[in-house]
């Protein structure tokens, strides 16, 4: 019984001994008697070193499979070949994680190796990159082993880049924000800033979806700065902003040459006085609805001093418009004016001409003329006439007399004729003053809307009948 406990004792004590003596690192004290590949001459240059990968590529995997680094394998086959080379040189006492070697012709692997030898061991170093592992790679001279001796989380900065389109724009326009070309981002962030300095808006951001658009409803200069963050969260450093100018809108000024008018009359509306703060103004819209919303004209005026000129043939009240676009294609509120348009109804009248006097069996010419007023009630259709005046006859024997009417007239185009009741004093002594029957007719001569001018024929019948010829002015 008690041999058995001793023997089980020493059989741990030798299975510790040589768990503890595999845990130790190795001592390497000579290089070159296990070689993985062959190489000719003592010291190979680096090119010579990157051929034998071609030569060696299935042990190259195997090795990296036993050393528990095969997902290094294709990284490792691409990169070594444009890999730069550097000529190292390991001090005593420097450590490797494990190295590939070969032994009776078969792959092997040797891990916490540390160089013990009398003098530093020549190597060439390179690199490879997986991720964000950088490993470093040592082939000492001249046996071309290949040894693991560090490896290293590289995490490089986020560099950000952002691009804002368009560079101007006006009010509500999209801007289209692109952070595509960030490098080295996890994430991403733009912030929007006016001209003050006040931050008005911010966007976070990802390589899966690095654009945003926005719009402004402010003219002005804004600012949009962008970060980009690594994985560790680390934002970058580098300058990263542009800015993008929103166009102030013009401004519409509307002003018309009078508030009231007569219909026919010409009325002129300027735009002159509408501005632009940051450009110049290209053109102005000008539109005329009635009272009922009906458009009834429009104009667009590309010249200065945008001005429109138009005459109305109804009476009515209009509502103009103005809208104003500038150079870069931004549009004003628009601008009103209201106009109230109307026929000239009432005109100053004023006739003269020669008379013909005949009561009884005898007769006298003279000389009349009248004062009065004119009134279309139904505009280009029937008026109404009070006159009065005198007239002066050129025989002896006849007193100048008085006479006045009121006369009603149809119109017809430039013609007109009508009737009514008139007025006289007496012509001769004995004679006493009479109603009369007027009638007339006339033709315009001068037809315009403030002015108009007519020959015209009259006839009086009572006890003393009279015919005047004239002209009859109205003002």
């Amino acid at each position: 019984m008690k041999a058995k406990k001793l023997c089980f004792l020493l059989f741990a004590v030798f299975l510790l001994f040589s768990i503890t003596s595999y845990a130790q690192t190795t001592k390497l004290k000579e290089i070159g008697r296990y070689t993985l590949v062959r190489i000719k001459g003592e010291v190979p240059v680096a090119e010579v070193m990157k051929t034998l990968v071609d030569k060696y590529t299935g042990d190259i995997k195997y090795g990296l499979d036993m050393a528990g680094y095969g997902d290094l394998f294709y990284p490792f086959i691409e990169q070594i070949k444009a890999a730069s080379f550097e000529e190292k040189m390991l001090p005593i006492g420097d450590r490797l994680m494990w190295m590939l070697f070969r032994s009776q012709g078969k792959i092997k692997v040797a891990k916490d190796i540390e160089w013990a030898g009398k003098a530093p061991l020549a190597v060439f170093s390179f690199m490879v990159v997986k991720g964000y592992n950088h490993y470093e790679f040592v082939m000492p001279k001249p046996c071309g082993n290949i040894a693991l001796r560090k490896v290293e989380e590289v995490i490089p900065d986020a560099i950000c880049d952002i691009k804002v389109s368009p560079e101007k724009a006006n009010i509500n326009d999209p801007i289209s924000v692109d952070m595509n070309g960030s490098k080295n981002a996890q994430s991403m962030e733009v912030e929007v800033f006016d001209k003050a300095g006040t931050k008005i808006a911010s966007q976070k951001l990802t390589p899966e979806a690095a654009k945003w658009q926005t719009k402004f409803d402010k003219p002005g200069e804004y600012v949009f700065k962008g970060k980009a963050y690594n994985v560790k969260g680390k934002a970058s450093t580098n300058p990263s902003e542009a800015k993008v100018y929103i166009n102030s809108p013009p401004v519409s000024k509307l002003e018309s040459s009078t508030k009231e008018d007569y219909v026919g009359l010409p009325v002129t509306f300027s735009a002159s006085g509408s501005s632009d703060t940051d450009g110049e103004v290209r053109k102005v819209d000008f539109e005329i609805t009635d009272s009922e919303g009906n458009v009834v004209d429009k104009h667009t005026a590309t010249e200065k001093p945008f001005t429109w000129e138009k005459t109305f043939d109804k009476e009515g009240v209009y509502t103009v418009t103005a809208i104003v676009t500038d150079d870069f294609g931004a549009v004003s509120e628009p601008a009103r004016v209201e106009l109230k348009e109307k026929y000239k109804k009432l005109f100053f009248l004023v006739d003269a001409g020669p008379m013909f006097i005949f009561p009884g069996g005898s007769s006298s010419g003279a000389i009349g003329g009248r004062l009065g007023l004119y009134y279309e009630f139904v505009p280009h259709k029937w008026s109404l006439i009070v006159s009065g005046g005198g007239a002066f006859p050129f025989s002896s024997g006849w007193d100048a007399f008085f006479m006045a009417n009121v006369l009603a007239n149809y119109l017809s185009g430039k013609s007109y004729f009508g009737a009514g009741a008139g007025f006289s004093t007496s012509v001769r002594t004995g004679e006493g003053s009479t109603v009369e029957f007027v009638a007339n007719a006339g033709y315009n001569v001068i037809d315009k809307v403030k002015m108009k001018g007519s020959i015209f024929l009259e006839g009086r019948i009572s006890g003393s009948s009279k015919v005047m010829a004239g002209f009859r002015l109205l003002l």
